[in-house]
């Protein structure tokens, strides 16, 4: 899968996402807004109620959603199922969307009402989701294989090269302007971006360098400068990685757990939905 259908894929999740989110507060405004103590009286509150054929529906499909995107990234990353057919960087992504939408609809299935078990259960689902979120941000600062693999920090630090031997074997520059080209990289960090490709291009022209070989020299330049700032900090997000999974889990655990038991209370209440 290529960057321009990745992007895609993730957009299309999003649109979807946002689309069924704003659906579902259109066809239910009117409840949704209508005080708890006078929803028994709104004329279609047998239908968006959370014991109703709407509301318990949404309810059983959020929670099929969830149990769903949980199980197979579970089952892709600790057992390798379906590794020759998906990556698992691309099932994070349905993981992710399955546990966005999911919860929303779950939401709704509440008609917005808070109370007893189901509180734990929904902020226990909320934690969940922020974490979620702060976890994705974090997985994507890890350097990766295309497979999603977490590389080491040895592994990234093999992928840099030797640029000084390349400048001056390959393109035979001169050491003081290999000194610069390098100490534009290394002190890059605490200036300006933009501003030190100028200063690094402004180098390279001053010698005789074809403009294809400059473009390749600024290609490498960037490279390295990508390695060097994952490599820098590469211990700290795994450090960060590690921590989240004492916050993700245990909410993820009591989460299940009162589902359970609200889905056990349920149908001991005779609810069983349409069938």
């Amino acid at each position: 899968m290529n960057k321009s259908v990745h992007f895609t894929y993730i957009s299309v999740m999003v649109l979807i996402t946002v689309m069924v989110t704003v659906y579902l507060f259109y066809t239910g405004f009117t409840y949704y807004g209508t005080p708890l103590e006078e929803r028994f009286y709104h004329p279609r509150h047998n239908w968006f109620k959370p014991s109703g054929i709407y509301g318990q529906g949404l309810g059983i499909l959020g929670t099929f959603m969830i149990a769903f995107g949980v199980s197979i990234y579970i089952l892709r990353k600790r057992y390798n199922f379906l590794s020759k057919r998906i990556r698992l960087k691309y099932l994070l992504e349905f993981h992710i969307f399955l546990c966005t939408l999911g919860p929303i609809l779950v939401l709704f299935h509440t008609a917005f009402k808070f109370g007893g078990i189901v509180s734990i259960a929904f902020w226990s689902m909320v934690a969940v989701v922020l974490s979620g979120v702060a976890g994705r941000f974090i997985y994507n600062q890890i350097p990766r294989t295309k497979e999603g693999r977490a590389l080491s920090l040895n592994e990234v630090k093999a992928m840099k090269m030797d640029l000084a031997a390349v400048l001056n074997e390959k393109y035979h520059l001169e050491s003081n302007t290999i000194e610069i080209v390098t100490h534009l990289i290394t002190n890059e960090n605490n200036g300006d971006h933009s501003k030190t490709l100028r200063n690094l291009k402004k180098v390279l022209g001053r010698g005789d360098l074809p403009k294809n070989d400059r473009k390749t020299i600024l290609k490498m330049v960037k490279q390295e400068r990508r390695l060097s700032k994952k490599i820098a900090r590469l211990q700290t997000m795994q450090n960060l990685f590690k921590y989240w999974h004492v916050v993700h889990m245990p909410f993820a655990i009591i989460m299940l757990i009162v589902v359970v038991i609200h889905v056990a209370v349920t149908l001991a209440f005779g609810y069983k939905w349409i069938f």
